[in-house]
């Protein structure tokens, strides 16, 4: 089973918690909305850190540092693809206009024989929980919960 590590992006304002999503690029997702979106993450590798993981995923999803401070440990879910995915909170506040994603490249259009370069994430938003909760991949809202619970809210 392939594992994934991610970082939720929590921060309070005006209409309470929100957390940082971000929505997959690619030509697979881009017509695609509830329940396509994510915490950024990514594949872990072989005897790394699953916080380090995370913190490198953050890192090249989003172009931008993943934030310094107190980590809350908030478990693993399982995909439906089977892929396990761990996942971390910690505070912190970015602009999501300064995000550039980092790239990959897949055969498109499939069978082709031609490569073409996509953006990782092609936006990023700050969601309450309740938005969080439509918008997520539906085995990830349970870090937004946990998360919640950690936060007391």
């Amino acid at each position: 089973m392939q594992t994934s590590a991610g970082l939720l992006l929590h921060r309070r304002r005006e209409r309470g918690l929100e957390v940082l999503l971000v929505h997959p690029g690619g030509p697979f997702w881009a017509s695609r909305d509830a329940g396509a979106w994510s915490i950024p993450k990514g594949l872990v590798e072989e005897g790394e850190d699953l916080l380090d993981a995370a913190r490198r995923e953050f890192e090249e999803e989003l172009g931008l540092p993943a934030p310094e401070g107190p980590v809350a440990e908030l478990g693993e879910v399982v995909l439906r693809s089977r892929k396990r995915v761990v996942g971390f909170a910690v505070a912190g506040d970015i602009d999501t206009d300064a995000i550039v994603p980092g790239t990959f490249e897949m055969e498109w259009p499939p069978r082709s024989g031609r490569t073409a370069s996509f953006p990782e994430v092609d936006r990023a938003a700050w969601s309450t929980p309740a938005e969080a909760a439509e918008r997520l991949n539906p085995a990830q809202v349970a870090f937004v919960e946990r998360l919640e619970a950690v936060l007391g809210t």
